[in-house]
């Protein structure tokens, strides 16, 4: 997997790039799960690029280590494989609070915005387990910029504190869509019902379903991929960008 350095807030993170076949197009931000930059994620950036987007996905867990530091040294596909790994990859999940995240977002959306072929005007944003919830916050801090925004099996973007991602809706303006896994501690049905409540109380236009399927269903190099739920997903992600951020 080939790899850029962009600007982050506190040093210099990877990241993977991938673009159409040709000409300039609209950008998208891809905010990794917890598992990190590989080449699962390189191959959904390119299948959004194929669609007509710039597709840029950075290593958010940059202060925690490289790309190739932070890979996963177990097979996610077998028994307790996916388990082993998180018990490791939590705490930094943790550590990347939100003071510390919104400024990355910042430099990671002008990095986008000013690379060769990115088209100008809006821009979307999509994230994965912990990553849906960068994804909400790139669209409540540039709500002037981010139009599209997706989530699937996201974690936390409903919480008791004072900065719960789903708190900050109010200076949104993008289309949303939340597909949330079956059953997800980390999304309990209370807190997809808080969700569907914040964004209709501000008037946002979103789609927040729960699919069938298990936390992490989107990723097919472990052992929760779910091939209808993660195709499903695309459909759909394809959909609201053809919406929200026309190619």
């Amino acid at each position: 997997m080939d790899l850029l350095d962009l600007p982050a807030a506190d040093g210099t993170a990877e990241a993977y790039l991938s673009r159409p076949a040709s000409g300039s197009a609209p950008g998208v931000l891809l905010f990794m799960d917890a598992i990190g930059l590989r080449p699962q994620i390189q191959e959904m950036c390119d299948r959004i690029a194929g669609w007509g987007y710039v597709v840029l996905a950075p290593n958010v867990f940059y202060r925690e280590g490289s790309v190739a530091e932070l890979a996963p040294r177990v097979d996610l596909r077998e028994p307790g494989g996916r388990e082993e790994f998180f018990a490791g990859a939590m705490p930094r999940v943790h550590r990347l609070t939100s003071d510390l995240a919104v400024p990355d977002i910042a430099a990671y959306v002008q990095t986008l915005r000013g690379l060769p072929g990115v088209a100008e005007g809006p821009i979307g944003v999509t994230g994965y387990c912990m990553g849906a919830r960068l994804a909400v916050r790139a669209a409540t801090s540039h709500p002037t910029l981010v139009t599209a925004c997706a989530g699937f099996h996201g974690a936390g973007l409903v919480t008791d504190a004072p900065d719960s991602p789903h708190l900050g809706l109010s200076a949104a303006r993008a289309e949303f869509l939340f597909g949330h896994a079956h059953e997800d501690a980390s999304m309990p049905p209370e807190a997809v019902e808080a969700l569907g409540a914040a964004l209709v109380e501000h008037g946002l236009t979103a789609a927040n379903e729960v699919y069938p399927a298990p936390h992490g269903y989107t990723m097919a190099d472990t052992s929760a991929y779910d091939e209808a739920a993660a195709e499903r997903h695309f459909t759909e992600l394809q959909a609201l960008l053809a919406r929200a951020l026309p190619a």
